[in-house]
């Protein structure tokens, strides 16, 4: 055992000791000694590995030599069921708090946790949202903060998640002395950014290098349909793919952008002798669950799927990755060729490319940035029910005030979709506008297993009194009641805490079942800083310097793709590993003759470019045709009338451009707009292009 209680040095052979006695493992992977002897000599650090190159150990060896909890904060639950599963194996205590635990598991968790026997204790970020985690954790002491795939806390990185903006204040607020980020994608903004939000000193910033020698990179131009296979109606594209795939072996995931593209294209490929299968978010987790099993036990060779499909798929023989439409960035395109070939065989990695699915690519960003009028909305929503609450508590002078918010009937009344509704209230906690206080469950339905006098007097008379008084708060129906809170707690002595408590308890004993629905969260509000004439504007700029970021992001990748020069060293060059510009790359591992670099075009010789093999990407249709102005007026006079009396203010240009782009916003959502003929009838063209289209004519908007 390696004691670092004391902050005494950890050698080399003590971790290669641990090391082979706990993970079975002879040696090291590059990158994985260095950082974990860092972390064992108190040094917080950022490591930066290619996928499947053994990120995990860094945090797994030093928590068993740690004195306290690590703390891991990872993103997906398949990602920490993955990691629990192997800590396992292993023979090490490790756990998970999420939304699968039942009954009195969390609090079996929390108590392996308070008495050390659980040394690893996995979390998402949003579960430092609940009160009740947030008192657990602040009462244990915790060894190290974990980050797992940490570009997220980047605002520069692809994956941006607003709540990871929160995790450096959580752990100066737990007195956490050690932070380990670990990452496989991370441009040098994006690399710095992370390790100053952080202080991680530049030195302890690991970075293994990039390349992949066992990946071969293909990008193929391809436009949509020929002119023979027009009058077929057969696009040229799923031909190209069928024939590919036939040209493989082994396992393999085709990436498209729509989920109704996933199951077309594995129909196609169906009905062409192969073995595939779609998968998106669309279907529901027990599906997605016995899909992804089947790709792991090898009963489907092909994955057809969105990008809801990769993370936390650990199968190491992935042959194959193919991109049917453009990735959404050159980091998603790295992340998702880096699930082929873990085990380091040779793999191959295509990408069927146009400009085709440009137009979509960059509309799912315009229809994520906000609406200015939204905003202000959001704003004078919060400062409304504010001030009512402060009335009626008679509380008028004070600076601070509550306010209680569900994000689906927010999103609903602001007309903004729920992740940027999430990160512009991030943005808010940030600016010292919102403080959150707690969470809670606004509905309370409980069915009784057993006759409600044969439960109560299960209990002795104090807590059958208890009892008696909640189902007395509960308007029963036939089979379910409903327990109103508001009536409930009216009674000063009763504690909600205690009602949870015990509904918790009785449902562990199979007495009732309890369903909780409508997660409220609880914010103090700072009506000073709400009340900055340039506070709606300042948001307004947030997120439209974001869409920019993500428009340019876009248009990198489109120049990556048509590079004349070797792709594998622009990948690395783009992630800021340049440890083989001056170098041979090393294309044995591929069967490959070495090709003869020299230092300014330094080549790896398993891509389409350096097999002479130039892409220059297409429109399949160009000059597409604009509807008539007379067809535009009457979808904006179809809007009209289908929105009268529904808004309370004239619809922006920008709500007119999302109609006829095809973007669904909330407004348009729960008033079924979709089903109005003009929906969606520019949506070959570009966003951009569409306002203005609109704006030249003068229309009536």
């Amino acid at each position: 055992m390696i004691s670092q209680q004391h902050g005494q040095a950890t050698d080399s052979q003590q971790l290669h000791s641990a090391l082979k006695q706990t993970f079975g493992f002879d040696q090291f992977r590059p990158g994985q000694e260095q950082t974990i002897s860092q972390l064992l000599n108190g040094q917080s650090s950022l490591a930066i590995f290619p996928t499947g190159s053994g990120k995990s150990l860094c945090y797994q060896l030093p928590a068993l030599h740690l004195p306290y909890l690590t703390l891991v904060v990872s993103p997906l639950l398949a990602l920490m069921k993955d990691q629990l599963a192997f800590l396992a194996s292993k023979g090490i205590k490790a756990a998970s708090i999420d939304s699968t635990l039942k009954g009195n598991e969390a609090q079996e968790v929390m108590a392996g946790v308070r008495s050390g026997d659980i040394k690893v204790l996995m979390v998402s970020v949003e579960r430092f949202k609940n009160e009740r985690f947030r008192q657990f954790i602040e009462s244990v002491p915790v060894s190290m903060l974990v980050v797992d795939e940490a570009h997220c806390i980047s605002e520069w990185g692809h994956n941006f998640r607003p709540d990871y903006l929160k995790l450096p204040s959580y752990c100066r607020a737990l007195n956490i002395p050690l932070v380990l980020l670990l990452t496989a994608t991370a441009t040098r903004k994006v690399k710095l950014d992370m390790a100053a939000k952080f202080a991680i000193s530049h030195e302890h910033i690991v970075q293994t290098g990039f390349y992949r020698a066992n990946l071969d990179l293909s990008v193929i131009p391809v436009t949509e349909l020929s002119v023979t296979e027009v009058n077929k109606g057969e696009p040229r594209k799923n031909q190209l793919l069928s024939d590919i795939i036939h040209q493989q072996q082994g396992a393999g995931i085709v990436y498209v952008t729509l989920q109704h593209s996933a199951e077309s294209v594995a129909q196609y490929l169906t009905q062409q002798g192969i073995n595939a299968c779609a998968y998106h978010a669309g279907f529901d987790s027990d599906t997605r669950s016995q899909i992804q099993q089947d790709f792991m036990d090898n009963k489907v060779q092909v994955i057809v799927a969105t990008i809801a499909f990769g993370m936390g798929i650990d199968k190491s023989d992935i042959r194959f990755v193919i991109h049917y439409d453009l990735p959404k960035s050159i980091e998603n395109y790295s992340q998702e060729i880096g699930r082929a070939g873990r085990d380091g065989q040779p793999s191959y990695c295509f990408t069927l490319a146009n400009l085709d699915g440009l137009t979509t690519v960059e509309n799912f960003v315009y229809g994520d940035t906000p609406e200015y009028a939204g905003i202000e909305m959001l704003l004078n929503s919060i400062k409304d029910e504010v001030i009512t609450n402060a009335y009626a508590n008679d509380a008028q002078g004070s600076p601070e005030g509550k306010w209680e918010l569900q994000i689906l009937p927010l999103s609903n009344a602001v007309n903004i979709k729920q992740l940027p509704l999430k990160t512009l209230l991030v943005q808010l906690e940030l600016a010292g506008v919102i403080e959150p206080q707690y969470a809670y469950f606004a509905d309370f339905k409980i069915k009784l297993l057993k006759p409600k006098d044969e439960i109560l007097n299960s209990f002795n008379s104090q807590r059958k009194d208890f009892l008696q008084r909640v189902f007395n708060a509960t308007d029963f129906k036939k089979v379910w009641g409903s327990l109103n809170f508001e009536t409930l707690l009216q009674d000063k002595s009763i504690d909600r805490n205690r009602v949870i408590a015990a509904l918790e308890y009785l449902q562990e004993q199979q007495l009732i079942v309890l369903e909780t629905r409508g997660m409220t969260e609880v914010f103090n509000v700072n009506l000073n800083e709400l009340a900055d004439p340039s506070l709606c504007q300042t948001l307004s700029d947030y997120f439209k310097d974001n869409e920019e970021k993500e428009i340019k992001r876009i248009a990198t990748l489109v120049r990556f793709f048509e590079l004349d020069s070797c792709l594998t060293v622009n990948l690395a060059r783009y992630f800021d590993d340049r440890q083989f510009d001056d170098k041979q790359f090393d294309a044995r591992q591929l069967g490959q003759q070495q090709t003869t670099n020299t230092k300014s075009t330094p080549k790896c010789g398993h891509c389409s470019v350096c097999r002479g093999q130039v892409a220059v990407l297409e429109h399949s249709q160009t000059n597409i045709a604009w509807p008539s102005d007379e067809a535009l007026q009457q979808a904006i006079t179809a809007l009209s009338e289908r929105l009268e009396g529904k808004i309370n203010q004239p619809l922006s240009l920008e709500s007119y451009c999302r109609f006829f782009a095809g973007m669904t916003v909330p407004l348009f959502g729960r008033n079924k707009v979709r089903q109005l003929p003009g929906f969606g009838l520019c949506e070959q063209q570009r966003y951009q292009a569409i306002r203005e289209k609109l704006q030249s004519l003068n229309l009536d908007l």
